[in-house]
């Protein structure tokens, strides 16, 4: 706090009656109560959930939210029984979606237990005026949890991962047979540029949180991402709508105290004065050795993102190995046990294309646009495919394949115990309007087709 200089000494000064005054403050009861709601609710949802989670990230592992672990994954499906009255409670199980029967259960229970937990807590603490030291670290811990969250997201979009770019499969399914999460995350994976520029907006919002200087408008730029992303995600349907409207009432929280500033920025056109935040210690170097570990911190969390990220991308994003025969492949000509374009086995109806796309699974498109998925095992030396269908320990299915040119390939063997013979010629993916379209600078007309 003492320097050597005149002029600092006076501010140096002048910082620690500006921190006592803080430490001194009297809050309101309303204002004591929200925050005892608050840390209880969103300290606990952040153990909880992901956001715990996506602190510690560690390549190719996902660790599983605590909410899933024993104990609180008893309690929560006791609730699911008890108070939601639900009469089968579901476990537990990872599928992907955040807005699972048991994430809502989740956000029951909290609200109990903040709720309990905060009248308990006003009735044994109601002499106290403050809770300014309580609230600076617990800024703290959710400035890191939100900036977390961004750098998660924004990472897996800024590569990008989180959407990808149709596939195959994809582009031969009838846009009228997608559901709307398909269309709105297909239709970002089809403009690249789009969603990368959306992962670093996300990634400006929790560089910015990092450093207590820029809090403020990191917290204002997660807001608008994160109301976005709600938004997308309420009329598209897209299961992460808890996370999403959480991560909204975190940057709420940050943005808090500063409301009757911006208020009088934007509506009252008044000079505002510097932010009240409280540093986390009177003294200045500590206060920049705890800055330092925070810009740590962040370096590696980010680092450690972008590495699982690009693995990602290359395991099984647009980087990630194509099939030896990929394409799509127009059946010309298709025989079963000699009889030409003859249906085939069972109820599967005569095939239209063949899909080679990802190493392991080869899918068929029948003649009423629906598919049919198989596992595939190409050797490419003795030119044999392999198939399964799935759990169907009895189906098999073993095929050679002669390519006589590029844009041609003969396939023969057997299929479930009959012989099938296919002719195949290769689709040029470039006459997909999707692919091939591109950006314009210019265009005289406007362009939908």
């Amino acid at each position: 706090m003492y320097t050597r200089v005149g002029g600092r000494f006076r501010v140096g000064v002048q910082e620690a009656h500006l921190q006592q005054e803080v430490l001194q403050s009297k809050w309101s009861l309303t204002g004591r109560i929200a925050f005892r709601f608050c840390l209880v609710y969103f300290g606990l949802y952040c153990v909880a959930t992901q956001i715990i989670t996506s602190l510690v990230p560690i390549p190719n592992v996902d660790l599983p939210d605590p909410a899933s672990l024993w104990p609180a994954s008893q309690l929560i499906l006791w609730t699911e029984a008890h108070i939601l009255r639900i009469s089968n409670p579901i476990a537990y199980v990872e599928t992907g979606s955040g807005d699972k029967t048991f994430d809502w259960a989740v956000v029951v229970c909290l609200l109990i237990v903040g709720a309990l937990a905060t009248a308990i807590w006003s009735v044994l603490d109601r002499r106290r005026e403050n809770y300014d030291t309580l609230y600076k670290w617990f800024r703290l811990f959710i400035r890191i949890a939100l900036a977390g969250q961004m750098f998660a997201y924004g990472v897996d979009k800024a590569i990008p991962l989180q959407m990808p770019f149709p596939d195959l499969t994809r582009l031969l399914e009838q846009f009228r047979d997608f559901s709307p999460a398909s269309v709105l995350w297909y239709s970002v994976g089809a403009s690249p540029a789009y969603e990368v520029f959306a992962g670093c907006a996300e990634l400006l919002g929790g560089v910015l949180l990092i450093f207590p200087r820029t809090a403020m408008l990191g917290a204002i730029v997660c807001l608008v991402d994160m109301v976005q992303v709600f938004m997308l995600n309420m009329t598209y349907d897209i299961p992460v709508k808890l996370l999403s409207f959480h991560l909204i009432l975190l940057s709420l929280f940050l943005l808090a105290p500063e409301f009757r500033r911006l208020s009088g920025f934007f509506f009252g056109n008044r000079t505002v004065g510097p932010s009240g935040q409280p540093q986390l210690f009177v003294s200045r170097r500590a206060n920049r050795i705890a800055l330092a570990a925070q810009i740590v911190f962040a370096i590696w969390l980010l680092g450690m993102n972008a590495w699982g990220g690009v693995a990602a991308w290359h395991k099984y994003g647009g980087g990630s190995p194509k099939s030896a025969l990929y394409g799509i492949w127009d059946v010309v000509e298709l025989s079963i046990d000699g009889q030409i374009r003859s249906p085939l086995i069972n109820d599967y109806g005569r095939w239209r294309r063949v899909v080679f796309d990802f190493p392991k699974s080869v899918v068929f498109e029948r003649m009423d646009d629906s598919f049919a998925w198989y596992g595939a095992s190409i050797d490419t030396s003795a030119r044999t495919i392999a198939l399964t269908r799935g759990g169907e320990k009895n189906w098999k299915a073993s095929l050679k394949y002669e390519r006589p040119a590029g844009d041609r390939l003969m396939l023969d063997g057997t299929m479930d115990s009959h012989n099938v013979h296919m002719r195949l010629v290769l689709v040029d993916r470039s006459k997909f309007m999707l692919v091939s379209r591109g950006f314009h600078w210019i265009q005289e007309r406007p362009f939908y087709r």
